[in-house]
């Protein structure tokens, strides 16, 4: 896959569709690689008029690994953030979303409709925020504003997700399944091998525990954004399921109340991931919102 210079670090990236169609760029979660943007996922939306660009974010897969900056204390950093202290992360979601920015000056990307998953959907809203001409429009999927008061994690979810990474293979798959079982979809099948194959996947292209806490750093130590994205003025949509255990609906309600106009799917049966069964739901409303923003 090409690679591109942006922000002062390498991405990697991967796309589909006309390069002449309306450019949609995906961006996905904390310690998540692109192909968790499932290549069907990514031809169905291209089939709707759109040249689709998915990536790796810094610290996972083949984009840059920031090791010089070094490991975080998450249980401290954590403790800080919960009594109201000072606390400080290697880089903050800002500088990921000029890493995104950074990828479309490379691809020549004046605007682009720009969709994000979890930490994603934080990484698109401070790009609509930072550089609000460089979006069409702007999907947040089982997102968050990041905002203090709203409902936390699940304590299940947090357990899950806080168990120490494990160096080998089959450890990965295993966490993995761990993980996906406890804050994935309840209404839907679990498909432990498609979480197998890419849990293997995501080792082999670029296994980096320490990047992943950089990424939790930057979520933990993240400035709310509720009132700021009233100031949001382009076509917008927030994805959410009812079930989610890791980002509660409530954070996607509140991002849809935070964003004049808003459009909202709530989706029952979904937790934190993205079964294949919604994808004709998910495709269809992204679909429609671009065609708004295509009118505009």
């Amino acid at each position: 896959m090409p690679r591109v210079n942006s922000n002062g670090i390498e991405i990697e990236f991967d796309t589909f569709g006309a390069r002449d169609a309306e450019p949609v760029l995906l961006i996905m979660g904390l310690g998540s690689q692109m192909i968790l943007w499932h290549e069907e996922f990514c031809e169905e939306i291209a089939a709707r008029g759109h040249y689709v660009i998915r990536f790796d974010n810094r610290d996972v897969g083949k984009s840059s690994h920031l090791d010089d900056l070094g490991m975080p204390n998450i249980p401290e950093l954590l403790m800080n953030v919960l009594q109201g202290n000072a606390a400080t992360a290697p880089y903050a979601v800002t500088d990921m979303a000029d890493d995104a920015l950074g990828l479309l000056d490379a691809l020549e990307v004046e605007r682009a409709h720009v969709c994000g998953a979890s930490m994603g959907g934080m990484i698109a809203q401070e790009m609509a925020l930072r550089r609000p001409e460089r979006l069409k429009s702007l999907v947040s999927i089982m997102s968050t504003t990041g905002d203090r008061d709203l409902p936390p994690p699940r304590p299940e979810a947090l357990t899950v997700l806080a168990q120490p990474p494990v160096p080998t293979l089959e450890g990965a798959i295993e966490r993995s399944i761990a993980i996906f079982r406890t804050i994935g979809s309840p209404g839907f099948p679990f498909d432990e091998d498609l979480v197998r194959q890419r849990a293997t996947a995501q080792f082999e292209r670029g296994y980096n525990p320490a990047g992943m806490a950089r990424q939790f750093a930057a979520i933990l130590t993240q400035e709310g954004r509720r009132e700021r994205l009233g100031n949001v003025d382009m076509p917008a949509l927030v994805i959410h399921g009812l079930e989610d255990p890791l980002v509660p609906v409530e954070c996607g309600k509140a991002t849809a109340a935070a964003i004049p106009g808003a459009r909202s799917l709530w989706i029952e049966g979904m937790g934190h991931d993205l079964p294949r069964e919604v994808w004709p739901r998910i495709v269809a409303a992204v679909a429609a919102l671009t065609g708004e923003a295509g009118d505009r």
